[in-house]
C-alpha cells in the first residue's frame, strides 16, 4: 500500500499530540500574583518612594544650575573674561554632580536597582519554591509566565494554575492588597510626574508655615488659631 503525503501529516500530526499529551504544561501571571503578596506591596511601596526622593534631589540640582545659567546669562556682558571662565565653569561642574547623581541612583548598576534586588528578589524566590512544589507534584513539564511583557499571544484559562499558587502561598484569590488599585489619574503618573508633586507639596508647607509664622506676629493676631489652620 502506497503511503500518501496525507497519511504521512496525519501520523505526524497524532505523533505531536501524544507527545503534548504526555508533556503537562501550565501556565501562571506573576503580576496578578504578586498582588496578593504584601511583601511585594510593601517593597514597591518603599522604591517608589526611594525613587521620588531621590528624583525630587536631582530635579532641585538641576534647577539650581538652570538658576545659575539665566543669572550668568543676564550678567554675562558686565563680566571679564576670566569672571565669565570662572562662572561657566561652575555652572558645567553643577550641572555635572546632578548628572553623576542621576546616575549613581537610577543607572543601570544603580541604588535603586540593587536596592530592588534586595527587597524583590526574596519574594520571587518564595513564588519560584512554591511553584516549584506545585510542578513537581502534578508532573508539569513547562509551567509559562503570562505577565504583561510575556510572548503569549494566548492562553487558555484551563491551564492557568495562578489561583493555585496563590492559595499555595496562603493567599485568598481575588483579595489583592488594599491601595494597589490606584486611581488612574495617580496610576499615570511617572516618577518625574511624582517628584513634581512633592516639590509643589514642599513649597506650599513652606510658604503656609511662613504665612503662619508672619500672622501670629502682627499685633493682636490669633497665633493659635493660625496654628490650627495650618
Amino acid at each position: 500500500m502506497k503511503t500518501t503525503p496525507f497519511f504521512i501529516l496525519m501520523t505526524c500530526m497524532l505523533g505531536l499530540a501524544s507527545i503534548a499529551e504526555a508533556q503537562k504544561f501550565a501556565y501562571i501571571d506573576s503580576d496578578y500574583v504578586l498582588l496578593h503578596m504584601p511583601e511585594y506591596s510593601d517593597a514597591q511601596k518603599e522604591l517608589n518612594q526611594m525613587a521620588i526622593d531621590w528624583q525630587v534631589e536631582v530635579e532641585t540640582k538641576l534647577q539650581s544650575v538652570e538658576r545659575m545659567e539665566l543669572s550668568y546669562r543676564a550678567e554675562r556682558i558686565l563680566l571679564t573674561a576670566e569672571m565669565r571662565a570662572k562662572r561657566e565653569g561652575e555652572i558645567t561642574t553643577k550641572r555635572q554632580e546632578a548628572r553623576a547623581l542621576q546616575r549613581e541612583k537610577f543607572g543601570v548598576e544603580g541604588e535603586l536597582f540593587q536596592r530592588r534586588q534586595e527587597l524583590i528578589q526574596p519574594v520571587q524566590d518564595l513564588v519560584f519554591e512554591e511553584l516549584k512544589d506545585i510542578a513537581s507534584g502534578s508532573g508539569y513539564m513547562v509551567i509559562f509566565d503570562k505577565s504583561n511583557q510575556s510572548n503569549m499571544l494566548y492562553s487558555n484559562p484551563k491551564y492557568d494554575i495562578s489561583d493555585r499558587l496563590i492559595k499555595a502561598l496562603g493567599y485568598v484569590p481575588g483579595e489583592t492588597m488594599e491601595g494597589e488599585e490606584e486611581d488612574e489619574k495617580e496610576a499615570g503618573k511617572s516618577i518625574l510626574d511624582k517628584a513634581k508633586d512633592v516639590m509643589d507639596k514642599g513649597r506650599e508647607s513652606a510658604s503656609g508655615a511662613m504665612r503662619g509664622g508672619a500672622n501670629g506676629l502682627r499685633p493682636g493676631g490669633n497665633t493659635v488659631n493660625s496654628r490650627s489652620k495650618d
